[in-house]
């Protein structure tokens, strides 16, 4: 009989399983054989299966352990499917990956869903395979970064959104048209104001303007927005919201038949007007209506609402007519009417003295006015337009502040009864809300240019000068792109002409590079009050590398309509020292089309619209070459690319061409056409992956080692603004003017992912850890980010197929939107990842292991050499203490009694009972199994101890210990059933090398107990023949796909 330990540890999951084989001999040597499933959940991509890729589309397959699955494939899903109901793929059984090759897929039809092709030239099978360069893409795309696993069994149409991103959140939103407002909290003794963001609102602490807190979402953007000292109200619709902390809503008033456009804390009560100039008071904490008021819109519309200071019950209504009205809503009456200046009323706010409030007019009018006595005691007048807010300083300076529509603000002293100051370009739109906090020399702003700004009044002529800011784009984006490898900065730049970083982590990383100036120099020594003249104008492209940028600039980017190139450093933000262009061009019609700078951050390539492609050191400004003899392309360039190593350069034109150059020596080495003009080009530099979008909607990929096109992608109906690489370079993301971006799986060459936008992308890019895509659309002003589900979650990325539908996907807003409970009607049941509970055996015929831990089994042999070692060298001693009553010796003299001392040391006080030992459970299953043979209940018994109780049950086996010699037969046969099912095989050879090492001397003196051992020898001589040679193929099998693979 081989006396040998035979262990096998088998872990399943529902997705996979991974298989670690020790075979441990007599001569203690040890073969440990891994097995690992391709796409198991939370792991990347074992190498034993790797996809294998190719010019011809390869794609994994899943194959049953059993024999039963049985798999079909069609070029029009691209994938296979089980005509079975469960696949083993799909159950978490266990499972092989293989690669099948198959037929080139044609052209298809464009349509909704996507359109493929790939492509297999003979010579570039040839080139990559014979060469012994390994698969056309490189080890980038050999194994999955991502975490995912194929699921299977699930129709196209039951999928909704998107698979592979969830909205996360918005950056670089501060501010819109909605007036802020501005909090005191008398528990913190700060001031706080809220901003409106879309669908929720911001609260920031105005001592360092950070982000305090960011509201839930709500169903609509905000319209209005209003607080008291505990409760922040927001409008959207015909409805609004009462928020508790500054997040979570806490009431909700419904009744308004139109928008909401004005809100009034009232005490206990809340007031509401809409467009209709329906005005409603309602009780908060009741949410019911109080008192409702109809007023006739073509005769007083109401525009602006007032509670007066100390005027108790009362508001005061204004309109778009010119006139105001002074109401007592408790008794539903209105006190008087004053007849107005003929204008209308944009603005009303109480002035620091009693009775009086101060009137904006559209004329540009402010109006001081004593509503008591009904007398205007002063008038100011500002050219800038319409008033839009007022505010009053409280701190001891008589000032009044006026908005304006054109981004002023005048600054009126109302003892001289004169314009002071102005405060010009505070913001580059509207002012929207202005307000002097309480007794501070503090005015806070905001405006629709995205801007919150908070000002402070120190300088002698009374002038603000900007203490704190967050601002972000006012004009739509025009390029992003993800700064650094750590995935944390996003630069943009926008219409308006600045360049700004974003981070993901926090907003007080946030920075701006500002606006690029023509002549800085000049504007300084001049000292430009107005710089618009000399502004650049927006970034169209740019490039950035961060190696060098603490030694020099790291930022290229071209401007509209211009031909020099701008540089700029991020680590000083600020523009930088030079204006790169030719000196020989001097047209006006030539501009800056493409940029690209090298990955040691020493040049920058620049193509422009003549056709010429430039070198430029980006340390010096210095020209360095170009490429061709007069210009490397006969059209517009389109785009320009350098590899990682600085080896090659890639062009391409409007004319239709793609060139690869030496970048050293400006040799054109390879020209090819493209089937349609290209308009912009993106290279994975890691992977050597050349993307490009086509004038005609299609996506073609090239690898630039061989200069061929490897993959093909069709399905865009509109223009395809940018693209996008995964970091390990197996997805390729385009966005389309057709509102959609989708995600092509570069090595089996199908879209995997695609979902509709309520407005189109116009840029796209994808982190450098692959945790966020970032996205800009059209007239939006903030960078939108998607979280990469495949990181945290189990993804479906079966083919869609070419009737697939994309639904629309809402962009995410500054913060998650709530869950929606729905109801148990309303939930479908998916299929799409139903959680498979492995059985304990998957086929009778299969060797299973169980899932005790190694702990409770692996050192059972070796326990007395476990128990020497943590043996103490000297038993504890009991500390000496003296009785409270001292023992003593009868006697005439006293003395003190000694302590007995024991004779025998090494006495054991374990007395050893024999035959009279109590039998335990485990006994007494193992007789019950003699007569009924079933030692399940042995068997968990013996499951639930630990080393040292199993020891000590199999050594009360023996008859010298309380057992039998039928006890240790009906044990023998325990093992014997244990190898006959395959299950516990583990446990089952632990047990027996236990068993033999206790008892093995008495063993040839029962023949019993003998011939059981002669079964059990035979039986696991056989088992150990067959896992033999299970042995040796696996083992094969790895050395030849290893030996492939090199």
């Amino acid at each position: 009989m081989r006396m040998g330990d035979i262990v096998a540890i088998i872990f399943g999951n529902t997705i996979g399983y991974r298989m670690k084989l020790l075979l441990k001999s007599q001569s203690s040597e040890q073969i440990w054989l891994h097995l690992v499933s391709l796409h198991r959940s939370g792991r990347s991509a074992s190498p034993v299966a790797p996809l294998l890729r190719g010019p011809a589309e390869k794609y994994p397959v899943s194959s049953s352990s059993t024999g039963t699955g049985e798999y079909s494939w069609s070029t029009g899903d691209c994938g296979p499917r089980n005509r079975s109901r469960a696949s083993p793929a799909s159950s978490g059984g266990n499972s092989f990956s293989i690669a099948l090759e198959q037929s080139s897929l044609k052209p298809l039809a464009a349509g909704t869903g996507s359109a493929y092709k790939c492509v297999e030239p003979a010579e570039y099978c040839a080139t990559r395979g014979r060469e012994g360069q390994g698969p056309p893409f490189p080890s980038g795309l050999e194994r999955r970064g991502t975490r995912t696993a194929v699921a299977m069994e699930r129709g196209a149409g039951e999928r909704t959104g998107s698979a592979l991103f969830a909205g996360f959140r918005a950056l670089g939103l501060f501010s819109t048209d909605i007036p802020h407002v501005v909090r005191f909290s008398a528990l913190k003794r700060r001031f706080y104001v809220t901003t409106c963001v879309g669908k929720s609102f911001h609260t920031y602490d105005v001592q360092k303007l950070s982000l305090v807190a960011v509201s839930n979402s709500l169903p609509q953007d905000i319209c209005c927005m209003a607080a008291d000292g505990r409760l922040v109200f927001a409008a959207y619709g015909n409805v609004f919201s009462a928020f508790a902390r500054n997040k979570e809503v806490v009431h909700t008033f419904k009744g308004h038949k139109a928008e909401i456009h004005l809100l009034q804390p009232f005490g206990d009560h809340i007031i509401s007007v809409d467009t209709d100039s329906v005005l409603i008071i309602w009780h908060i904490y009741l949410e019911e209506e109080y008192l409702q008021l109809t007023f006739d819109k073509s005769v007083f519309k109401i525009s602006a609402i007032l509670h007066p200071s100390t005027y108790l019950n009362k508001i005061l209504l204004g309109s778009e007519q010119g006139s105001l009205q002074l109401w007592n809503v408790k008794s539903n009456k209105l006190l008087y009417t004053f007849q107005g200046w003929k204008m209308g009323v944009t603005a009303l706010q109480q002035a620091p003295a009693v009775d009086v409030v101060a009137v904006g007019l559209m004329s540009g009018q402010v109006i001081i006015h004593n509503i008591k006595f009904d007398e205007t005691l002063m008038k100011f007048h500002q050219d800038w337009g319409p008033i839009t807010s007022i505010s009053f300083r409280t701190d001891g300076h008589p000032i009044m502040a006026a908005g304006s529509p054109c981004g002023h603000i005048g600054l009126w002293d109302l003892e001289d009864k004169k314009l002071i100051n102005q405060m010009r370009n505070a913001h580059s739109t509207a002012i929207a809300g202005l307000t002097f906090l309480h007794r501070e020399p503090l005015l806070v702003t905001n405006g629709a240019d995205n801007a919150l700004r908070i000002w402070i009044f120190d300088g002698p002529t009374g002038e603000g000068r900007l203490l704190r800011f967050r601002m972000g784009h006012s004009a739509p984006l025009t390029k992003i792109r993800y700064y650094g490898q750590n995935g944390q900065q996003i630069i943009s730049a926008s219409q308006d002409g600045t360049l700004q970083s974003f981070s993901t982590i926090h907003e007080k990383f946030n920075k701006s590079l500002g606006h690029g100036l023509i002549n800085k120099k000049r504007v300084k020594r001049k000292g430009l009050q107005n710089a618009m003249s000399v502004r650049l104008p927006p970034i169209t492209k740019f490039a950035a590398e961060e190696a060098r940028e603490s030694d020099w600039d790291g930022i290229i980017a071209c401007h509209q309509g211009k031909l020099s190139c701008s540089t700029w450093n991020y680590q000083r933000s600020t523009i930088g020292s030079y204006f790169l262009k030719p000196k020989e061009l001097k047209k006006d019609d030539i501009t800056a089309t493409a940029v690209d700078i090298t990955s040691c951050g020493n040049f920058a390539v620049i193509g422009l619209s003549s056709g010429t492609v430039d070198v430029y050191n980006m340390q010096s400004g210095i020209h360095r070459g170009s490429f061709g003899e007069d210009q490397a392309h006969k059209g517009s360039v389109r785009g320009v690319a350098v590899d990682g190593l600085n080896q090659l350069t890639i062009t391409t034109g409007s004319e239709g061409l793609l060139k690869f150059w030496n970048f050293k020596n400006k040799i054109l080495i390879h020209s090819m056409s493209l089937d349609s003009p290209p308009n912009m080009m993106l290279l994975h530099r890691d992977s050597g992956i050349l993307g490009l979008a086509l004038d005609d909607f299609t996506i073609s990929v090239l690898d630039i080692e061989t200069r061929k096109i490897v993959r093909e992608f069709s399905g865009h109906q509109g223009q395809i603004n940018d693209l996008a690489f995964s970091p390990d370079g197996r997805w390729l993301i385009t966005a389309s003017m057709d509102c959609s971006v989708r995600t092509w799986d570069l090595p089996s060459g199908c879209l995997i992912d695609s979902f509709l936008l309520d407005s189109a992308p116009l840029n796209v890019t994808m982190s450098p850890t692959g945790d966020f895509l970032a996205t800009s659309h059209v007239d939006h002003l903030g960078i939108y980010l998607w979280s990469n589900i495949s990181l945290y979650s189990v993804v479906s990325l079966r083919p869609l197929p070419t009737d697939y539908i994309p639904s629309v996907v809402m962009l995410p807003g500054t913060c998650q939107t709530q869950d929606v409970e729905l109801s148990e009607e309303t939930i479908e049941p998916s299929d799409e990842m139903i959680e498979y509970d492995s059985p304990e055996q998957l086929n009778e015929q299969l060797v299973t292991l169980s899932l005790l831990p190694e702990s409770r089994w692996k050192n059972l042999l070796n326990l007395d050499v476990i128990k020497k070692k943590n043996k103490p060298k000297e038993p504890p001693k009991v500390p000496k203490s003296a009785p409270f009553f001292i023992p003593t010796v009868p006697g005439l003299v006293p003395r003190y009694a000694a302590p007995e001392q024991n004779n025998d040391p090494h006495q054991s006080k374990v007395v050893n009972l024999g035959i009279l030992a109590q039998k335990s459970d485990f006994c007494l299953k193992l007789e019950e199994g003699l007569v009924n043979n079933k030692y399940e209940a042995a068997l968990n018994l013996l499951k639930e101890l630990g080393p040292s109780g199993i020891e000590t049950e199999l050594q009360s086996l023996s008859p010298d210990c309380g057992g039998s010699v039928e006890v240790m037969q009906s044990f023998l046969k325990m093992i014997e059933m244990m190898l006959d099912r395959k299950r516990d095989f583990e446990l089952a050879q632990a047990y027996l090398a236990l068993f033999l090492k206790l008892h093995l001397k008495m063993l040839p003196s029962e023949p019993v107990l003998l011939e059981e051992m002669t079964k059990l020898s035979s039986q696991v001589e056989e088992n150990w023949i067959h896992l033999q040679s299970l042995f040796n193929q696996s083992i094969c099998i790895l050395n030849y796909i290893k030996s492939a693979l090199l």
